[in-house]
């Protein structure tokens, strides 16, 4: 399964490095908050959310004796080392169903409301992944760049998961072998590169096993949404406010599920359905993707420097001319200016096509690359992308995201596949979902199957009944968090109302369009939530 999380933008690097231009590109998220776009409060019809569950389910009146020192600690705040911004360590019981078992400590920071203007409590972030640092977002984004009049009345907060970033970070492969393990390929061709498919997917586990024996059977999302709460109630905030994307809603999801009565104001911005099995959440997020590809090839064609087709080239030749790239690159990696003596093959250069994918402003410098790597030979360009796919710095060092990825996800649902047999029966309909990306991603989804973790949940419905409003964003050609499972889980919490952006990328706040981003702010700040349906071009 791909990451779900939300690109962000990082510190200005030198422009006049194409590599370093390619990946911000990529990674900038718009923070032009106030631009016009049309939007209505038409669309698609689904149920009206009756007034009476607008009506809050009671607080609950006291916590398990067993939890009340996590409850009742103090946090120290300390400078962050970046301006503004303040931290601390929160303790939480490692095991749920054993608080005296040991603690895990996590790493929160903030960024305190900047007035004027009544203070609103809290507003906790996070970007998705799972695996993506929530600090590091709130950092470089959220706390600089969420619009004025939320950072004004709200208390900008984030918390690294447990297994995240800087809370107990899970370890899985050295940086060699996890160069190593990208460049895998992921399309076998013969029994001999199946078996070296299923090896690498065997080491990987058995790393994770190895390095992070403590927190693997304990980073599970349910977890982390009673972290939430810890963290809430140590804020001082009798409700928690959130703005999650991607998995990120899914966390929020789990959260509303567990305690309704505590919800305030939450945002679900690129939904996950939380009733679909693994199998068939990777089959939609290959259609996610190939629904993405499609709306790209059609803009490709219209420009003057697309490298796989002019116009009158349908979308579907478009994919059969990147998909014959992808065969050469398979028999014959070429170089990519990487000092560590990395090629570009077929597995990395895919990577870093389906990373463009996630923010159409990416899709310039997608066409650069592919130009540079399809007619000059320099693979430079898709090198780029892939890297910053996986968060691997100029250094040759990644982040911990693909590690804590996997170990979320293999935890939380039991996996897509089991045996490498099954992937092979599923290849025809992976295959007629996404002619480019299918094989490939079929293949991925057998990366929890040698997991040494067992699951500790099955797919369900998630309801909140009793939870305030609960506003609920889906993107129509979002890549990685298709469009119907905003549908799906407006439909499964009972005061949930859906938001539609009409559009492409994925997530919708913050990206330029003016009516979802003064839907949400109303809501953030005066609790008006949307009418459900409503919709934004």
């Amino acid at each position: 399964m791909h990451i779900r999380r939300a690109l962000r933008p990082t510190r200005r690097p030198n422009s006049r490095n194409p590599r370093t231009r390619t990946a911000r590109t990529l990674l900038a998220a718009a923070t032009a908050l106030l631009l016009t776009s049309a939007c209505s409060s038409g669309g698609e019809q689904h149920r009206t959310v009756p007034a009476a569950e607008a009506v809050l389910a009671p607080l609950p009146s006291s916590t398990p004796s067993a939890l009340s020192s996590y409850y009742g600690q103090k946090l120290t705040w300390r400078d962050c080392g970046v301006p503004g911004f303040e931290c601390a360590t929160m303790k939480a019981p490692l095991d749920y169903e054993r608080p005296g078992a040991g603690d895990v400590r996590l790493a929160v920071a903030r960024k305190k409301a900047t007035g004027p203007g009544k203070r609103l409590g809290s507003l906790l972030v996070n970007p998705g992944g799972p695996g993506g640092s929530a600090i590091a977002f709130l950092q470089q984004y959220a706390g600089v760049g969420y619009p004025a009049q939320v950072r004004a009345r709200y208390d900008m907060v984030a918390m690294d998961p447990r297994g995240v970033a800087r809370s107990e970070p899970v370890e899985c492969l050295d940086d060699r072998a996890m160069d190593t393990h990208t460049q895998t390929d992921v399309t076998p061709d013969d029994r001999k590169e199946t078996d070296a498919l299923v090896d690498a997917h065997r080491k990987f586990a058995e790393g994770c096993g190895a390095r992070a024996p403590r927190l693997l059977r304990h980073v599970s999302t349910t977890e982390v949404a009673r972290d939430m709460d810890i963290l809430r109630a140590v804020l001082g905030d009798s409700r928690l406010n959130y703005v999650g994307a991607s998995y990120g809603t899914f966390l929020g999801a789990t959260y509303a599920g567990l305690f309704p009565g505590r919800v305030g104001r939450l945002v679900l911005d690129g939904a996950m359905d939380p009733a679909l099995s693994s199998r068939q959440m990777n089959l939609d997020q290959t259609a996610g993707f190939e629904t993405a590809f499609q709306s790209f090839a059609k803009d490709c064609v219209r420009q003057s420097d697309c490298p796989l087709g002019g116009r009158g080239t349908t979308p579907r030749q478009v994919g059969d001319h990147l998909a014959a790239f992808f065969r050469k690159l398979d028999a014959h990696p070429i170089p990519a200016g990487d000092a560590d003596g990395r090629r570009l093959g077929e597995a990395l250069a895919t990577t870093g096509v389906i990373a463009a994918m996630y923010d159409k402003s990416a899709w310039p410098r997608l066409r650069e690359a592919l130009t540079s790597a399809m007619k000059e030979n320099d693979g430079a360009g898709l090198l780029v992308l892939s890297d910053s796919y996986y968060e691997r710095g100029a250094d040759g060092r990644y982040s911990n995201l693909m590690y804590a990825n996997a170990a979320v996800n293999c935890l939380d649902l039991p996996p897509a596949f089991a045996t490498r047999e099954q992937v092979e029966e599923s290849l025809p309909a992976f295959e007629k979902t996404s002619p480019v990306f299918g094989r490939g991603l079929a293949w991925a989804s057998l990366n929890c199957a040698y997991w040494p973790v067992k699951p500790i949940a099955e797919p369900h419905r998630i309801e909140a009944r009793g939870a305030a409003p609960i506003v609920v964003v889906g993107t129509t050609r979002d890549p990685a968090t298709p469009y119907r499972w905003a549908q799906s889980l407006s439909r499964q919490l009972s005061s949930a109302r859906l938001l539609t952006y009409d559009g492409d990328g994925h997530t919708a706040y913050g990206r330029g369009s003016g009516c979802i981003d003064s839907t949400i702010n109303a809501y953030l700040l005066d609790g008006t939530p949307p009418p459900n349906g409503k919709r934004c071009g």
